[in-house]
């Protein structure tokens, strides 16, 4: 439960930190489709792609590289390799995406006090007090994401985010969808959905 006080100076609450222009996560996140994934993050800012590599429990190794331009490659590696592009009206979530957003409160989540806000009904961020690393963040549907490891300033090298040959062809189904129906596609673990419903665009 978040502890909140009827006494509080909202003056004073405390503001997230917004993040680092380049930071790795690894997150376990626990799906509302009672499925689970680990999931490798790599923001990267200033060279405008965000990338998530994700495991899903038993199940294939699938890539998201999302690129500000609004460009996103969902794909998979090997014989079977699949490839979907999507194409979006906004880019990557902001570093400071969390601006704006209503403090809560503290609250003890994975065994961390932490600082508590919630953005537009829609995600509640959980921040540890003493160092302001993110400990957790949960969607509006039920989806829980916990981070294991918070690397600031690690970057995921070029060879890694480059898009199979196969995601150029002709074969590859290009789609232009709304973000905001595309958002409960979070239900199969694409987290990033979410997070540009939140930004209002690049």
């Amino acid at each position: 439960m978040v502890i909140w006080t009827s006494q509080f100076d909202e003056s004073l609450a405390p503001s997230p930190q917004p993040w680092p222009e380049r930071f790795h996560a690894l997150l376990y996140m626990n799906l509302t489709s009672t499925r689970l994934q680990i999931t490798d993050l790599w923001y990267d800012w200033p060279k405008g792609r965000n990338i998530n590599i994700i495991q899903k429990q038993l199940g294939e190794l699938l890539y998201d590289v999302e690129w500000n331009n609004g460009t996103s490659f969902y794909y998979t590696l090997g014989a079977n390799g699949t490839c979907e592009t999507i194409l979006f009206e906004v880019g990557i979530p902001r570093p400071d995406w969390l601006n704006g957003a209503t403090y809560l409160g503290t609250d003890y989540t994975d065994g961390f006090l932490c600082n508590v806000w919630e953005k537009v009904d829609f995600i509640s961020y959980y921040e540890d007090v003493a160092t302001k690393r993110p400990v957790r963040w949960d969607f509006y549907d039920g989806i829980s994401t916990h981070v294991f490891a918070y690397e600031v300033g690690s970057v995921l090298p070029d060879s890694h985010v480059q898009a199979p040959a196969y995601c150029f062809s002709q074969d590859n189904n290009k789609m232009s969808f709304d973000p905001e129906i595309l958002v409960r596609r979070n239900i199969d673990g694409l987290l990033d959905f979410d997070l540009r419903k939140l930004t209002g665009g690049p």
